[in-house]
Order: C-alpha cells, then structure tokens, then sequence
C-alpha cells in the first residue's frame, strides 16, 4: 500500500495509482506542476511526501477528497506560494512540511487553517515577517496545552528567514522571547536580516517598538501674513514606522513651493513646505498627511494673504536697523537675521498675564531676504517708532524650569502692550508671551533644565533691539543658585565659629566682674568708671564756678548720650547760654 516514484525524468504524477495506497512518495523528480485531479481517488492516503521535485506552485483543488491525510511534505521544491486554504478540507493533518522552498509571505487567514497542526516547518525561505494573528494563534498555547487529550507539543521551524526586525515583528520577537512549554522550536536561536545594523543579532538581543498609526502635529491651524512675503508651513508626525509625510491643496490647485525634510532630536519626522513670495493665489486650505502601512491621516492648515493696510494688527508691521557690529558674548546674543526671521503672523497666539506665561502661543516662522536690512519691514504711514521703550532687560528669580524676567520701561504708556519672545538658542521657532499692559514683569514656565535660551522683550507688534535681548541657561541658573546656598551655609558656619568664642569670652569677664562686685566692694569712683560717660560743654559756665563744665552721669544714660547730635534726645538736654551740648564717650 505504499508507492515510490523517484525517476529523475519524471514530468507528471503517475495516473494509475491504486486506490487503496496509504503512502506516496514522489522524490527527486522534475516534475513542476500537480493537476488537479491527479489525488481525487485515493481517499485512503495518509501520507503524501513530494520532496525535492521541482513545484513552482500548487492548486487549491490539488488536495481535494484526502480527508485522511496526516502527513504533507513538500520541502526542497520551489513553492512561492501555498493554498492554505485547502488545509479546511485535511482535518487529520498535523504535520506540514514546507522547509526550503520560495514562500514570501504567510497570509493573514492561515490562521484559521493551521489550528490542528502540531509540526509546521517554514524554514529556510524567504519569509520577512509573520501574520500577527497567526502568533496570537499560537500566544495563546502559552496557558493551556496544544491538545487536551494528550501531551503533543507544536513543533515549528522558522530558522533561515530574512527576517526584518522592525515594528512589524515586535510581536513575533516578544513571542520567541518568551517560550510557552507547550510549544517547541527546531532552531530557537533566530537572526535579524535587515536593517543593515541589526543584521545577525539574535532576536533575543534586539528591543523592537510596537507598530503606532500615524498622528500629525501642526504649529498653527491659521496663518496670516502679508502679500509677498514668504511662508513656511510645518507638518510633523509621529508614528512605528516613521510615517510619510506629504502635501497637497484642497482645492486641488498645484502647489507653488518645495518640501524639506527633517527628524527632530526627540524622533519626530517634521515636513516643511515653504511658499516663497506668496501671492492671493496661494490663499487656502493646505493638507498635511502622514501614511505608514498601518492607515494614514491628515492636518488643515488655512493660509489668508493680505496686503501691509488692511492687516488685523497695525503694529505687526515694523522699521529696524542693524546699527554698530557685535562681537563676542554680544554677537552670541543678539541676531537680528534670527529675531528678525520670527514674524507674527497668527491670530491664534493666546494672551497671557504678567507672571503666568506659559508659552503655548508659537510663532510661525518666516524667512524673506538673507540681509538683515530687509527682513525688517517698514511701518504703515503715520506710526512712530518709540526709541528704546524697553531697557534693562534681567532675570530676577529662576529655577530649573522657569524664569522670572523684568524690565524697564520709563517712556511707555500705561496701555503698552509688552511681549516676550524666547526660543531654545539657534532654533527657528520662537514662543511668544503678551504681558498684561503696565506690567514689567513676567515668569516664564515650561522651559527645560541645563539649556541655553534667547529671550527678548520690546513692545508688542515690534522685533526688539539687540540691547532688549538677553542669553541665559538653566542649567548655570541652577549651579549658580546652588553655589549661593553653598556660599551662605559658609558665611553663616564661619561667623558661629568666630562669634561663639567672643561671646563666650565677653560673657565670662562680664560675670567675672560681677563677681567681684559682690565680693569685693570698691570705692564708688573705682565703680563709676567703667560705665562713665561725660558730658561736656566747651563755651558754657556754671553759676558761680570757673573753668570748664564737667557733670559725671550715671550708666542709665550711656544710650541717650550715645546718640547723634542731632537727636531728640540732645535737643532735650538743657541749654546753657544758647550753646548746644556735645556728647562724647
């Protein structure tokens, strides 16, 4: 009941098989193709071994009627595919052999058709990656056994795949790296393939990240700016894999810019589409979307073009000059090409009070001209410019995450409004703050340990002066204040250690002194002399006596006598002849 066919010249199954077989072999053979009605008859066959022939692919009818069949191999052939959906039609198989051949790819639905099957050997192909409901099919073996009624374990063979160890394999990994009992490898010991830096690194050696559908970012929903300057819109996404970002219009009108691409420190993948010299044309509806192979989504961004008069803002148009040049600390400081490049243009900006800034509010960025005289913008006809409004630009209280900032304003109106512009130091993209009008005074919250920022304050719809921009850096805000702490634990430890000593001599010859004047009595003069003040009045005379006026007084007096000469207590004492008194120790 058994056939072997292994002839080398062999091109087609043999017709004449008898019926009652129970296993056949056909090896090493030339054979390509199965029709479909080559194994209709033999309803007995338990075991169909075809290894090492030459079978590019294989029908889906090919196995139809083989409702006893326990054992498939078909490794050593050339299969691209596999009909996994005629596994529905073999509910006794359990083992399915389909090492070294050409599969690609396991779909989805073979789960469904692979629950029976305790031997399942798929390796040595050109697999990339595994279905994730067919590793949740077997995830969940972990808590119970494969087959109640005996002890069978799955048995799986996946080694010798170029596998790609990316998102898509995260939970194929977490899977391997955490064994079930009821589940056995042939090879445990699986490789990356690709990418090039985690190319034979095992998969127990490899952190992978969850695959997460894309989410876009925009920094404005509305951007207003004036006609024929230039714009740059910024889309940034977030996703596992990084997703694709790309633009279009909703009106479906050709876009009249480019697109740069960039990846932020923090992993965030940023598109920015700049509209150099914009015209009312390029008004409307701009969409951002981000794609991975997960699902895609989009972002609106409106852009309204208006001319420098019929702005909401009259003073968001302004003049300024570069006048002297910088050097140093001072040209670190202050650049007006990058102050000058932040112009306001959103409406969206909240306002926020003096002392409780929190910076939201962002800038869109705008680049016009590589000269710093003509990235300042005249101001509309009959506006004046104010001269140095804000002056003396310092930080008053800080910690690791925030700022105290002050500043002087002796020419400004009680109805100035202030703003505060700051930024992580060589970025684009400046924060805004408007202070409260009157007010000189904001803290700045939100800002991040050990970082260098530039700050500048002027008056609200103007790019402030190089004198009303400061630098400074968290990270030496907080040495500098753990320094002064360290400075007064100091002063405080030397002065006890110099104080305590002559406090403790002086009270030790005071009581001494007591002492002796309990003990030892001593004549009243000898007494009166350590605690004797005079007073002395140089021009005035005693009635009846000659030379100069001498009067003792008692220690009572040591404090009123102390006292400057101009006193309340002085002028108090009695005059003699209209001369004031002098006082002297």
């Amino acid at each position: 009941r058994t056939v072997l066919c292994n002839d080398p010249e062999m091109t087609l199954p043999p017709v004449n098989i008898p019926v009652d077989t129970t296993k056949l072999r056909i090896e090493k053979t030339a054979i390509r193709r199965v029709p479909g009605e080559a194994f209709h008859r033999l309803h007995s066959l338990e075991y169909l071994w075809m290894p090492y022939n030459s079978l590019a692919s294989l029908s889906g009818i090919t196995f139809k009627g083989l409702h006893r069949l326990q054992e498939l191999r078909l490794d050593g052939n050339n299969l691209i595919s596999f009909p996994w959906e005629s596994l529905a039609g073999m509910p006794q198989l359990r083992l399915l052999d389909l090492h070294n051949n050409e599969l690609t790819s396991v779909p989805p639905d073979a789960a469904r058709y692979v629950k029976n099957i305790t031997y399942l050997d798929l390796s040595s192909n050109k697999l990339m990656t595994l279905p994730q409901a067919l590793i949740a099919t077997w995830a969940n073996l972990q808590a119970v056994p494969y087959f109640p009624n005996d002890n069978s374990k799955l048995i799986l063979g996946l080694q010798d795949n170029p596998w790609v160890c990316d998102c898509s394999l995260y939970e194929m990994v977490h899977f391997l790296n955490f064994q079930s009992p009821n589940i056995a490898f042939i090879e445990p010991r699986l490789k990356c393939f690709s990418p090039r830096s985690l190319a034979g690194v095992f998969f127990s050696q490899v952190e992978l990240r969850k695959c997460q559908s894309p989410v876009v970012h925009t920094s404005v929903a509305k951007v207003k700016t004036i006609l024929g300057s230039t714009v740059l819109l910024r889309c940034g996404t977030t996703g596992v894999p990084i997703p694709e970002l790309s633009w279009r219009r909703a009106d479906g009108a050709q876009l009249n810019g480019t697109v740069h691409q960039e990846i932020s420190s923090d992993g965030m993948s940023w598109s920015i589409l700049g509209l150099p010299v914009v015209s009312y044309l390029d008004s409307g509806e701009y969409i951002c979307k981000a794609k991975n192979f997960l699902g895609a989504t989009e972002a609106f961004i409106s852009l309204i073009i208006t001319d420098s008069e019929s702005t909401d803002d009259p003073n968001s148009n302004i003049k300024g000059t570069w006048n002297g040049k910088a050097s140093g600390m001072e040209a670190a400081a202050y650049n007006d090409k990058l102050v000058a490049r932040y112009i306001i243009t959103t409406s969206t900006v909240p306002t926020l009070g003096a002392g409780a800034g929190t910076g939201e509010g962002l800038l869109h960025d705008v680049e016009q001209d590589s000269n710093p005289r003509n990235l300042l913008v005249s101001p509309p006809t009959g506006q004046q410019e104010p001269e140095r409004i804000v002056r003396s630009v310092r930080v008053i209280g800080d910690s690791d995450q925030s700022i105290t900032l002050a500043w002087k304003a002796p020419m400004a109106k009680n109805t100035t409004v202030f703003s505060v512009l700051y930024a992580i130091f060589g970025e684009r993209d400046m924060r805004r703050i408007n202070v409260e009008p009157g007010k000189t005074k904001v803290t700045v919250y939100g800002l991040l340990p050990k970082t260098k920022y530039i700050v500048c304050v002027c008056v609200k719809g103007l790019i402030p002066k190089k004198e009303q921009c400061i630098i400074f850096s968290t990270g030496e805000v907080a040495s500098a204040g753990g320094t002064q702490k360290l400075i007064n634990v100091v002063v405080i430890s030397v002065a006890c250690v110099i104080a305590v000593p002559l406090t403790l001599v002086v009270c030790c010859g005071a009581l001494k002194r007591r002492c002796k004047k309990c003990f030892v009595r001593k004549p009243k003069e000898i007494q009166e002399s350590y605690v004797t003040f005079e007073s002395l009045s140089p021009g005035a005379k005693a009635k009846g006596v000659e030379g100069e006026y001498l009067t003792r007084h008692t220690p009572d007096e040591s404090n009123r006598l102390l006292s400057a000469r101009s006193s309340v207590d002085s002028e108090a004492i009695p005059k003699i002849e209209g001369q004031p008194n002098e006082y002297f120790c």
